[in-house]
This record gives structure tokens, C-alpha cells and sequence, in this order.
């Protein structure tokens, strides 16, 4: 569980990233180097060496969003993985990117990584069996909003139309996003703010939602290609 933050004090959206990059560091070391990954064909090396090639080489890098240059990418991932010591992997994780790196602005730390950090975190824990996390209020609330933010983009390409409902496991209110709307096939996808954040990154087996509207309609919303 996020709880009290340092470096940003408690609740502040770029030490979400950091609480968050710290405790996937300490997953990483608990399940080695082989653990499996939500992430087809990714170890937790693989996952690791991701993450580094990602905060500190952005030419190398630039394969995770151009297609044509994925072949770049994996290869230097690749290199990584096979040239550093997992520990060292870990803790390269952990420190976090070079000083010259943007990343290293907390808003664009905030921006970029506090859902990164969660999906890839949950990546490692839902493949080893671990259950859904009881998050920080705060922490959840960052995630929704990130949400909200991320929504319409996130669906534009999803088959029917979608409305998200935040239901978290206490008696705050429901709070909902029409990500896409597009009637009569409407699917409402209703979970905590995680497990929401979850689904829309496509990890929609390990997310626990609850999907509802015509059948035909949720079917194919869960064959859709999803991602943030």
C-alpha cells in the first residue's frame, strides 16, 4: 500500500512516481530475474531493462512508440538485460534516470511515470499471483484523474462505446467517464480506479472490473486493442 511519501511530501503526484518506482524495485528483487510477466514474451529482466532503456536512452528508446524502430529498441533492451547483473538492473531501476534526463523533472516524472510505474508494478504482481493492492485514497484518485485525461484517447479505436465507473471498495460516490460514446452498444466497465487503469492499459484478463451491456457488444470490447 502507498502510504506516507518523502521527498514531496504525502499525496504529491511526483512522489507517486517515486513511492511507486521504489516499491516495483523491491517486487523486482522478491520474484528474480525469471519471474513472468503480464507482458507477452517479458521476463523481469526483460521488464527491468524496459524501464532503464526507456529514462536514459531515447534514441534506443524511440522503437516503444515508432513502430518501424521497434527492432532498435529490443535490441538494446536486449543488451542490457544481458550485460548487467540483475541487481544491478534493480537498482538502476530504483535510482531512476541519468541527471540529464527530462525525466528527471518531477512534473514530467508525474506525467509520464505514475501510471507507467503502477501497470508495470502490477505487470509483476499479478503474474506471480499476487492480489490487487488496497491503495492509498489519494493514490487512487491520481490514478482516475489520470484516467479522465487519458480516456478518449485511450478508447478511440474500441469497437463499441464505453463509459467508465469508478466503484472503489468503500462508500465514496461513483464517479463515471464516457470514454467513447457510441449508441445503443455501450459497455460499462466498473472497478476500482486501478483495476480501471488497468483494463485500459489491455491487461484486461488481470483486471477485476466488471464489464456490462449486450453480450455481443462486451465481447468485443474485450477482443479490442487497448493501451494508454
Amino acid at each position: 500500500m502507498l502510504a506516507t511519501l518523502d521527498d514531496g511530501g504525502s499525496g504529491s503526484v511526483d512522489g507517486f512516481a517515486r513511492q511507486e518506482r521504489s516499491a516495483l524495485a523491491d517486487t523486482l528483487l522478491r520474484v528474480g530475474p525469471d519471474a513472468p510477466t503480464l507482458c507477452t514474451g517479458w521476463s523481469a529482466s526483460d521488464l527491468a531493462a524496459h524501464l532503464i532503456i526507456r529514462e536514459s536512452r531515447p534514441v534506443a528508446a524511440a522503437g516503444i512508440l515508432v513502430k518501424g524502430l521497434a527492432p532498435l529498441t529490443q535490441r538494446a533492451q536486449d543488451a542490457v538485460k544481458q550485460n548487467t547483473p540483475f541487481p544491478q538492473l534493480v537498482e538502476k531501476v530504483r535510482q531512476g534516470p541519468p541527471l540529464w534526463s527530462f525525466f528527471r523533472v518531477g512534473a514530467v516524472d508525474a506525467a509520464a511515470n505514475v501510471v507507467e510505474f503502477f501497470v508495470h508494478h502490477e505487470d509483476l504482481r499479478r503474474a506471480v499471483g499476487d492480489p490487487p493492492r488496497q491503495l492509498e485514497r489519494t493514490y487512487s484518485d491520481e490514478l482516475w484523474n489520470r484516467l479522465r485525461r487519458q480516456a478518449r484517447l485511450s478508447y478511440r479505436s474500441a469497437p463499441v462505446g464505453v463509459t467508465l465507473v469508478r466503484a472503489e471498495d468503500d462508500d465514496s460516490p461513483r464517479q463515471t467517464i464516457v470514454a467513447k460514446a457510441a449508441t445503443p452498444l455501450m459497455v460499462t466497465v466498473t472497478g476500482p480506479a486501478g483495476e480501471l487503469v488497468l483494463f485500459t492499459s489491455g491487461r484486461k484478463e488481470a483486471a477485476r472490473v466488471q464489464l456490462s451491456g449486450d453480450e455481443a457488444a462486451v465481447e468485443r470490447l474485450r477482443g479490442a486493442k487497448l493501451g494508454f
